[in-house]
């Protein structure tokens, strides 16, 4: 019988569709018994898969998976949990991918700690909106106390403020939007004939490293900047932008008239790992009074670890992007953006009489005058939650166990001839690539880029792990982000086999002098 059966007197929805009165499944008073077993059953199944799941993946491919979930009649409800989970389990459940799993080394994707996963189900029954005080009163001075945490553990001062965002991508964009702002604002106060606005967008530059994340490039384009306007600045062999080389553009965009609006360091690339050089980064922005927005999606792990001083300098930034849901072990999403100076988050602001009305600025906490959204979740009672439960060292180190495991896997790789490292990773990532012989002949240059993308394609086939891959100089590399601390050199040895496994199988079979093109047979294999 299922955990989810009714007998006569519950007053929770029975299995025959459309016989109950609608309410019954609303989360409220009278219902409460309901939806206890109800999430119970769910959490149950998920408990289940995670104990069961002997690889990270399944296998599955999007033409094997799609006429299952095309199967399912969206207009003909089951009207039972049991079975509504039954069939979860077969278009989710059995093949999603689970980051949990020691051999998944993919993407920025963590392992979850439990008192996050917690609260995620307290904010999600309560459904707080942190858009104003009316709807989320105890919410929103968490919220504001986390952020001061944040702005703490990061140095910005007594005067800095924040928010909590849905990710990097959207932080990044509300911090070059604060930018833009600041920009226009100063170049018509220091301008003896003020230009209009109109005149002064064209101009506007933002410089970021040649590494940085693509979230750059999309934040200009959605502040209606010019496509030229992100200025891509050359990086040293370790992948850190080069402070002479930022000094360099600087001065060869005001002799061209252009306004430096913003610098863009990063803390934790997304392909490397690296940290760019920030004290030195920080100085060139103070002495030409340019705005310097950190983006710290990865790298702010390291607020609670041992490794701290890799942030050095990052005190100084005018903004700074954090993203708990890497570092910090936490569910997607949970993000914030930092500012140094509350009041440039004026930029952000929009008063409507039926939201946040302009009279109550002063003595209503409303978030909604901060942020870009509207609607937003409680995302911040995950992050109380595990500094509540676990506490903020215990955080540290595990993202120092990633650390130190990622070092010793660099050691590994650097040690064996069959794979090449591009760089020493700085934080958890590893990009490498599988060599045939030694290396060095030009002609299986492609071969060799086929022969990894091969590789990494049948793994993630197999199931028996997940890697991702990345191009350095127009060549194909295999990557490692190592988020998880359950992840052993043993998981990672083992899977750097079943890499050359599958990249040696795949020489074998096409091997032949000067092969320039794909055909179509290897298109599909790789």
């Amino acid at each position: 019988m299922s955990l989810l059966a009714h007998s006569p007197e519950d007053p929770s929805p029975r299995s025959a569709p459309g016989t109950e009165d609608d309410r019954s499944y609303l989360l409220g008073h009278a219902r409460t018994e309901f939806y206890q077993r109800s999430v119970t059953e769910g959490v149950g199944r998920v408990a289940a898969k995670l104990d069961a799941a002997e690889r990270p993946f399944t296998g599955v491919t999007p033409a094997e998976l799609a006429p299952e979930v095309g199967r399912v009649d969206l207009d003909q409800p089951l009207g039972d949990s049991a079975a509504a989970l039954d069939e979860l389990e077969r278009v989710y459940l059995r093949d999603a991918v689970y980051f949990h799993h020691p051999r998944y080394l993919a993407h920025l994707n963590c392992p979850v700690v439990i008192p996050a996963v917690v609260a995620e189900a307290v904010l999600s029954a309560v459904n707080s909106s942190l858009d104003t005080w009316d709807q989320s009163a105890g919410g929103t001075l968490i919220e504001r106390r986390l952020i001061d945490w944040t702005a703490q553990r990061l140095g910005l001062g007594r005067a800095a403020d924040g928010i909590f965002t849905s990710g990097g991508t959207q932080s990044n964009l509300q911090a070059l939007l604060l930018a833009r702002e600041e920009a226009c604002r100063l170049e018509r106060k220091n301008a003896a004939v003020p230009p209009p606005r109109s005149g002064v967008l064209p101009r506007l530059r933002i410089l970021t490293s040649e590494c940085s994340h693509f979230s750059v490039t999309k934040a200009a384009m959605l502040l209606g900047l010019d496509a030229e306007a992100v200025v891509s600045v050359p990086c040293d062999q370790d992948r850190r932008m080069l402070p002479v080389a930022l000094t360099h553009e600087l001065e060869r965009l005001r002799q061209a008239d252009l306004v430096p609006m913003a610098v863009v360091a990063t803390a934790g690339t997304t392909d490397f790992g690296s940290i760019d050089p920030l004290p030195e980064l920080a100085r060139v922005c103070r002495d030409s009074g340019i705005w310097l927005h950190v983006d710290a999606a990865y790298g702010c792990g390291l607020l609670t670890s041992r490794h701290r001083p890799l942030l050095d300098g990052i005190e100084e930034a005018d903004s700074v992007t954090v993203d708990y849901h890497k570092s910090f072990f936490q569910p997607v999403s949970s993000s914030a953006l930092l500012v140094r100076d509350h009041t440039t988050l004026r930029h952000a602001t929009y008063h409507a009489d039926y939201l946040n009305p302009a009279r109550n600025a002063e003595r209503v906490p409303n978030q909604v005058d901060k942020s870009l959204q509207t609607t937003r979740r409680f995302d911040a009672l995950k992050l109380w939650m595990t500094l509540r439960v676990m506490g903020a060292d215990a955080v540290g180190r595990l993202f120092d166990q990633v650390l130190e495991r990622t070092a010793a896997a660099w050691e590994i790789l650097t040690a064996d001839p069959r794979f090449e490292v591009v760089t020493r990773p700085q934080l958890s990532t590893l990009v490498f690539r599988w060599l045939p012989g030694d290396g060095t002949d030009p002609a299986q240059a492609g071969l060799c880029d086929r022969a990894n993308l091969h590789a990494r394609e049948a793994l993630f086939a197999s199931g028996e792990g997940v890697v991702a891959s990345t191009v350095v100089d127009d060549r194909h590399y295999l990557k490692f982000t190592l988020l998880n601390p359950d992840t052993e050199l043993s998981d990672i040895t083992a899977v750097l086999e079943l890499l050359a496994e599958h990249a040696g199988a795949y020489l074998a079979r096409h091997a032949t002098p000067d092969r320039a093109e794909l055909s179509p047979g290897d298109r599909q294999a790789s």
